[in-house]
């Protein structure tokens, strides 16, 4: 029975929230102690009647019932997994960093759940980070279902796909890939490549309540510029320790994203 608990104290700062909280809400939705309606982001009550708790609470409340209960597993088990690789590898040390994806990647899905009418944002918020990740390590090669194996950088679309052909649905999906990839091109792709300015970044504040742990860290598998000057290199520091996203040593592939 130990090994529960340390399991759980063993899971990173952001991830263990996120997860937590999420299953706390949607169980407590599930057997009635809240009504999940109430938690949903919908454009009339969050805007009209001011109820602002909604674009938090659509994130981490699932209306869960016997005939999604393994889609929703599926989203903790995606939340879980790639949450923590994010957290641990990529943005190892830099709390600051992540924290700020997270609040860049559900602001974006808040935005557009209320233009498309999507009541709960666990999918495209899942989604958005599982995008970043294997923007990151794209030439990783992961194995999906029936052993199927491709890139990293495929995933998201092959479950954008499965999806799709499965439940008819994808909308989801689809919006966590355009909010992932709104993230990784203006934060790496258009300042390292393509030679543009740093249009986003970590806000200075988030430093000083999440502290870097260390100085350098190499940042996944980023962009490489076509033509680095002296300019442009000054714009690969990111935050406090001056990140450079130029090399990186990556693991092997996933089974239905997890490595092997």
């Amino acid at each position: 029975m130990a090994e529960l608990p340390d399991w759980f104290t063993s899971i990173p700062y952001f991830t263990k929230r996120w997860l937590s909280l999420t299953a706390i809400l949607t169980l407590a939705g599930r057997f009635g102690v809240l009504n999940p309606f109430n938690f949903m982001l919908f454009y009339e009550p969050f805007i009209k009647k001011f109820e602002i708790w909604r674009a938090v609470t659509a994130l981490l409340m699932y209306p869960l019932s016997p005939g999604n209960g393994f889609h929703f597993l599926v989203n903790c088990y995606f939340l879980y997994s790639y949450s923590i690789r994010l957290e641990t590898d990529s943005f190892s040390g830099r709390p600051a960093d992540y924290f700020f994806l997270l609040i860049f990647n559900w602001i974006c899905c808040v935005m557009i759940g209320l233009l498309a009418n999507i009541p709960v944002l666990m999918d495209p918020m899942v989604l958005s980070i599982l995008y970043v990740w294997c923007q990151l390590n794209k030439d990783v090669i992961v194995s999906f279902w029936f052993g199927t194996r491709f890139k990293a950088m495929y995933l998201p679309w092959v479950l954008f796909g499965f999806n799709l052909i499965i439940s008819g649905g994808g909308l989801q999906e689809l919006v966590g890939i355009i909010v992932g990839h709104l993230y990784f091109f203006l934060m790496f792709k258009y300042p390292q490549e393509m030679g543009g300015p740093q249009l986003i970044q970590t806000p200075q504040i988030l430093y000083k309540f999440f502290p870097n742990q260390r100085t350098v860290h190499g940042f996944g598998q980023p962009p490489t510029r076509a033509a680095p000057t002296a300019a442009p290199a000054a714009r690969n520091q990111q935050g406090e320790g001056g990140l450079n996203f130029r090399r990186h040593d990556w693991g092997r592939g996933y089974v239905l994203g997890q490595q092997q």
